[in-house]
């Protein structure tokens, strides 16, 4: 929702979100066999799975839009 704010959405849209992102977690950082920077994003039930994923290195404000921009993000789904 880029250039959007909370407040320009539909009071029930911007509820359901709220309650969306609030059962979910996220991991985000450098692949450690490219210079992508991955999102790893699931369900908080999908926690433990995260672990057996390859390993992420820290990734900055800086290296994440670079990546954006660039487009060397990469978004993977946790089940």
């Amino acid at each position: 929702m880029r250039g959007m704010s909370a407040s320009a959405l539909p009071p029930e849209l911007a509820r359901q979100i709220e309650a969306l992102g609030g059962h979910l977690v996220w991991r985000i950082g450098k692949d450690e066999l490219s210079d992508s920077v991955v999102v790893r994003l699931g369900y908080a039930s999908a926690t433990p799975r995260f672990a057996h994923l390859p390993r992420l290195r820290s990734a900055g404000d800086q290296e994440l839009q670079e990546a954006v921009e660039s487009g060397r993000l990469v978004i993977e789904w946790v089940d």
